[in-house]
C-alpha cells in the first residue's frame, strides 16, 4: 500500500479546512478571487507543490533505476547517482516547505474566522442604531425632532491655540 504523498496532505488539508471538495475549491479560487484569499493562497500553493511532488516521484524513479539489487552501476553513474540524490532532497524539502506553507494558511483561516465575523456584526449593529431603526424612503426628507451630530465647537474657543 502506497503511501500518502504530500500531495494527497495537502488536499486533504484544504478539504477539510473549507468543507469542500478540491475540485470545486480550483473553480472558486480562479473565478472569485477576491472573495476569499487565503483560499486562493492555498490553491496556488498547492499547485506549486504538485510540481515539486511530481519532480520527487521522478527523481525517486531514476534513483531505483539507477540502484537496482544487483546492478553494478557504471564509473559514468555515478555522478547521475548523487545527482539525483541531491535533486531528490531539494524537492523533497521543498514540497515539505510549501506543504508547511499551506499550513500556516489553513491556521490563518482558522484563526481569524471568528474575529472576522465578531466586527462585522458589531458593525451591522452600530449601523443600524445609527440610521434610526427605520430605514429612510429615497426622497424623504429625515425628521426634524432627532437633532444632528454636532462636529465643532459652536463658538470660538476662548484661550491660546497651539
Amino acid at each position: 500500500m502506497p503511501t500518502a504523498t504530500m500531495l494527497d496532505q495537502a488536499t486533504a488539508m484544504i478539504e477539510k479546512a473549507w468543507g469542500q471538495p478540491i475540485e470545486v475549491l480550483e473553480v472558486l479560487a480562479v473565478r472569485h478571487p477576491c472573495e476569499d484569499p487565503l483560499l486562493r493562497a492555498a490553491m496556488h500553493t498547492r499547485t506549486a507543490l504538485a510540481v515539486t511532488d511530481n519532480s520527487v516521484t521522478v527523481h525517486q524513479d531514476r534513483l531505483h533505476a539507477l540502484s537496482q539489487p544487483g546492478y553494478v552501476p557504471a564509473f559514468y553513474e555515478l555522478d547521475r547517482i548523487t545527482d539525483s540524490a541531491a535533486d531528490l532532497r531539494v524537492a523533497h524539502t521543498e514540497s515539505r516547505t510549501y506543504l508547511q506553507a499551506i499550513r500556516r494558511v489553513v491556521e490563518a483561516r482558522e484563526a481569524a474566522a471568528p474575529a472576522g465575523r465578531a466586527p462585522a456584526v458589531r458593525l451591522t449593529q452600530v449601523a443600524v442604531a445609527r440610521s434610526g431603526h427605520a430605514p429612510h424612503a429615497p426622497g424623504q426628507v429625515p425628521d426634524p425632532s432627532v437633532p444632528s451630530a454636532v462636529v465643532g465647537p459652536s463658538a470660538p474657543a476662548a484661550g491660546p491655540r497651539r
